[in-house]
């Protein structure tokens, strides 16, 4: 009889856990001692391995997910086994009903049998969700089909690039067999566990398993079945152009390739991948000799298609009429809206503005740049002196609990980047330990992989204070609003040449204006001033910084 796999607890304090990578997938044979996934909980990703041995029927919880303990991660039983009870919730195929309510449990059988022909998963057919890829994605854009209906797909090809609040990202298949059905169409937006996909044999009729999906809620619903199918070509027709698309000018290389490649400056396009349908993988970039062969090659296509790129449409209003233009929400735009309207009318706002010298923080960047390939900037300063400063005043560097407040006494600093659809917030992680050079450098990296769209969801997570600089564009002094679950978050103003009073002379100074928004259920105003204190401090005199 099939057996229930729940998620386990792996550690004292987990309440949930992610799958990090299936090692089966559905159909594959298991026994007693093997691994069947990667759980990532609270504190390490860990194997987790079958206790029970057969065939592996469904996973209920796909790589990427988060699901509490005890969520149906999986079922394990006999190859061909009907495990439709057991999806519905039940403990036992309905057909091992006691013999003794026959009759009525015949009748009950005949009148559930469509539901149970829905729920019934073929055999060789696998429902692709949408996926959790970041921790606060609660729904995700389809940006781009790889794949259309009808394709034949491969485990770790990449079925789509979906556009979530931090990034766009590829989404890779971890089950083989054909495309059979598309539930989210390039630029629709659903929540995260809506039906994305079916991937199954070919020929598969699968318009019960989509119907029973969409009537359990969790996806939008959709037409009937035989309107499915009489509407399948078109929307085949409509992906074939997009994949065709891409097929002709996309690279395919994996997540990882691609960041090693911009770290070295490696161009893709003159690289052979040997991964599957010819991915660029790690071990090509590592591998990677440059010619000036390539090189040349490689520009000739770049410049092909950057004087082929079609200009900005001029719209052209004539005078006294009115013209309104409508551009749809990005994904980040929305969860921006979202977080920080959150922010706002939950935390308890109020700010706090101090004036900095900035004389001599002037003249030590200058002697730090001065140093053969160094870069430091007046915000890798600022960011150094709150690291310092957040160590004294641990309570700054907080987290809002209903039942408690949580002091941080490691130090992670977000730092807000301005980016094409909106603002991200990568983090330094242990920002304390960095020297000022190590701080430039990473904000540097992260900034432009930011503008990229190439960061990973893990390196905008964790921040317990975020800074927030708007001198590059004049700015003088400006609030902004708290990054939860920061408890604070500093505004940094432009540097202004303005006459100051120095030992009783009026002397030409140059000052900057910062201004902390503090969460008053967890800093009060004097704790927040005496943050601003110490910080200036180390402003004014950077040497106190080496202290």
């Amino acid at each position: 009889m099939a057996i229930k796999v729940t998620m386990p607890r792996l550690s004292d304090t987990m309440t949930e856990g992610t799958v990090a990578t299936w090692l089966k997938k559905v159909g594959d044979k298991v026994s007693e001692g093997d691994i069947l996934a990667e759980i990532e909980t609270d504190k390490a990703t860990m194997e987790f391995e079958s206790f029970n041995e057969g065939t592996l029927l469904h996973i209920g919880i796909q790589a990427g997910e988060t699901a509490p303990v005890d969520s149906l991660l999986a079922i394990i039983g006999k190859e061909g086994e009907d495990i439709s009870a057991l999806l519905a919730g039940g403990d036992a195929p309905a057909a091992e009903a006691p013999k003794a309510d026959a009759p009525a449990a015949e009748a009950k059988t005949e009148a559930a049998a469509p539901a149970k022909a829905a729920a019934e998963l073929p055999k060789g057919v696998v429902v692709v969700t949408m996926p959790r890829l970041s921790d606060t994605m609660t729904e995700g854009t389809v940006a781009t089909w790889l794949k259309k209906v009808g394709d034949t797909v491969a485990e770790g090809d990449i079925l789509a690039e979906i556009e979530t609040d931090k990034a766009t990202m590829e989404f890779e298949s971890f089950n083989a067999g054909t495309l059979l059905y598309i539930g989210i169409q390039e630029g629709s937006t659903a929540p995260v566990d809506s039906l994305l996909a079916i991937i199954g044999p070919a020929g598969t009729d699968i318009s019960g398993v989509a119907d029973n999906f969409t009537a359990g809620g969790a996806a939008t619903a959709s037409a009937p079945a035989a309107e499915e199918t009489k509407a399948a070509p078109a929307a085949a027709q409509a992906t074939e152009a997009v994949a065709e698309t891409s097929n002709g000018g996309r690279i395919l290389a994996s997540p990882l390739a691609k960041k090693i490649a911009s770290d070295k400056g490696i161009q893709l396009s003159q690289v052979k991948g040997s991964g599957e349908n010819g991915r660029i993988v790690k071990s090509d970039i590592e591998n990677f000799t440059p010619s000036a062969q390539a090189q040349t090659t490689a520009s000739a296509p770049a410049a092909k298609q950057e004087a082929s790129a079609p200009a900005a449409p001029k719209v052209f209003v004539p005078a006294g009429e009115v013209y309104t233009e409508e551009i749809k929400n990005s994904q980040m735009r929305k969860i921006i809206a979202k977080r920080l309207s959150e922010s706002l009318f939950t935390a308890p706002h109020y700010n706090l503005v101090i004036e900095v010298s900035m004389d001599e923080a002037m003249q030590a960047r200058a002697a730090i740049n001065s140093v053969p390939d160094t870069k430091v900037s007046f915000n890798d300063m600022v960011i150094k002196a709150c690291a310092l400063a957040l160590k004294k005043h641990p309570k700054i560097n907080s987290t809002w609990k209903e039942d408690a407040i949580i002091i941080n006494h490691h130090v992670n600093i977000g730092v807000a980047v301005a980016v094409e659809d909106g603002l991200v917030v990568p983090v330094l992680k242990f920002t304390d330990a960095m020297s000022l050079s190590q701080i430039g450098g990473s904000v540097r990296d992260l900034a432009g992989r930011a503008k990229n769209k190439k960061l990973g969801p893990q390196e905008m997570e964790g921040s317990t204070f975020t800074v927030s600089n708007l001198g590059m564009f004049g700015i003088t002094e400006f609030n902004s609003i708290i990054n939860q679950p920061n408890s604070a978050i500093l505004s940094v103003g432009a540097i202004v040449e303005k006459p100051v009073v120095k030992n009783g002379q009026i002397v030409v100074g140059n000052t900057m204006m910062l201004s902390l928004a503090c969460d008053h259920r967890t800093i009060d105003g004097a704790t927040g001033a005496q943050f601003l204190q110490t910080l200036k401090q180390y402003i004014e005199s950077p040497v106190t910084m080496l202290a």
